[in-house]
């Protein structure tokens, strides 16, 4: 009861602060063992531009949250979804709904992005980005934060998942995308364990390449598996020899926030 206490009264701006807390931590982190190295004075103009997106999404989120509490209230009050047709403990349902909604808000979503062509046009504005780190998490057009919203709501209702547990996910997987996008090196031996159970920094650099093959895999957010189970897991020997970014968009205009947000609207330069 306790964790439920917590997850449903603690203010917003505690759960901002601590993924605050994580980039920072991830960005000292990223300084000490890169996985690559920035050229000069890069580090900061990439993360100014990427931190402007998190206040696009931001503002997309606030102005679906009302939508999101009111959704997960339902499905509290009235027991509503498939995860209530189970008898199960609250924290197994708990499980679940982090997985069902790490499924279907992240995962199914992401990879319904590449394979829709007007979809992938905001989509692409993630993958412009050709120098890989924890800022590049928080860089998403604000339509297609509209889509991640609505692929959230539609697994909130579908599953039947209470407030908290919404809050338990939206903080997780924040936090993840930070880690799995930070520019770090792990021990190659840990990063491989780690990719067998949630998605390590190698195993999501992999799907930032400039090869189309390795572009359209690994679209997993928090959970590993659903990339192997769904047969999209792809894994490079050296992600060192990676290119990041896109072939179409090496333009120095698209490290600055006006054309990564009418790149959707243009035809390919």
């Amino acid at each position: 009861m306790r964790m439920i206490e917590f997850f449903e009264h603690i203010p917003s701006y505690y759960r901002t602060g601590l993924l605050v807390a994580g980039l920072i931590m991830l960005w000292m982190l990223e300084g000490v063992i890169p996985r690559t190295r920035f050229r000069k004075g890069q580090r900061l103009r990439h993360a100014g531009t990427n931190l402007f997106f998190t206040l696009t999404t931001a503002i997309v989120n606030l102005a679906f949250a009302f939508a999101i509490i009111e959704a997960a209230q339902f499905t509290g009050s009235r027991q509503f979804g498939l995860l209530y047709l189970l008898s199960i403990p609250v924290w197994l349902h708990a499980l679940l709904a982090i997985m069902m909604m790490d499924f279907l808000g992240a995962y199914l979503v992401h990879l319904v992005q590449h394979k829709v062509a007007w979809m992938w046009h905001f989509h692409k504005i993630h993958h412009i980005d050709n120098a890989i780190d924890a800022t590049t998490a928080l860089r998403h057009h604000p339509v297609e934060s509209v889509f991640r919203v609505i692929a959230l709501l539609i697994a909130i209702i579908t599953m039947g998942i209470p407030v908290w547990m919404v809050m338990l996910y939206q903080t997780i997987s924040a936090f993840m995308s930070q880690f799995n996008h930070a520019n770090i090196k792990l021990p190659r031996w840990m990063d491989s364990w780690l990719s067998w159970i949630i998605v390590s920094p190698d195993m999501h650099k992999v799907h930032h390449s400039k090869r189309q093959v390795e572009t359209d895999s690994n679209y997993a957010n928090i959970f590993s598996f659903w990339d192997r189970l769904f047969g999209t897991f792809v894994k490079v020997p050296d992600v060192s020899t990676i290119e990041y970014g896109l072939d179409e968009y090496t333009a120095e205009k698209y490290e600055q926030v006006g054309p990564l947000l009418k790149a959707p609207w243009e035809n390919n330069p």
